[in-house]
């Protein structure tokens, strides 16, 4: 069995969490702060936390560049809350630093502040019957859809989970939980 090397940007947020789940699912995770670490990743998740202080840090670092060539090579990349924003193409009302490297727009902290922040099952229906606890916490949550996206999970009439190729996006914290089904599904895009 080949041990795939999955990539996590590691510059501020839930990064260790998403190390966790890469481990589970039998990836080799890999913490990020250098372009030159990407070389060997097959894979990239952009975790939670907070998006401008990540972009911040992606752009002192080098990052914006090497990250978007990763995606422009069909490298599969996930990004979870603060990562779905850094995708987006479009931020609401913000013109802060981004990837858009995902034909969608975004709303920041759409679902309130932190006080505001909750757990609700999501129902994911390529990941099969039972629902994924989404966490949300200060969570984004997708405001338009553009060509080549597919809505994968909605709550509350909000879409929150939209794939688009090899690149997945969601505005919860799955890796705040157990349940490692959405890594599986986003590790499934290197056999595709």
């Amino acid at each position: 069995m080949v041990v795939v090397t999955v990539g996590i940007l590691a510059l501020q947020g839930a990064f260790l969490e998403h190390a966790r789940s890469v481990a589970a699912c039998g990836g080799r995770p890999v913490e990020i702060r250098k372009p030159e670490q990407l070389d060997d990743c097959r894979a990239l998740i952009i975790p939670g936390g907070e998006s401008t202080a990540i972009g911040k840090l992606m752009d002192q670092f080098g990052l914006f560049d090497a990250v978007r060539r990763f995606g422009a090579d069909g490298r599969p990349i996930f990004g979870t809350c603060a990562g779905m924003v850094l995708l987006a193409r479009e931020i609401e009302g913000l013109q802060q630093p981004r990837l858009g490297l995902m034909n969608i727009a975004v709303k920041r902290n759409a679902f309130g502040r932190q006080v505001d922040s909750f757990e609700a099952d999501i129902y994911v229906p390529v990941l099969g019957e039972a629902p994924v606890r989404g966490v949300f916490i200060r969570a984004p949550y997708v405001t338009a859809v553009g060509r080549g996206v597919e809505t994968l999970a909605s709550f509350d009439g909000k879409v929150v989970l939209v794939r688009q190729g090899r690149l997945l996006a969601g505005a919860f914290h799955p890796e705040l939980t157990a349940d490692t089904r959405l890594h599986r599904y986003f590790l499934s895009f290197l056999d595709e």
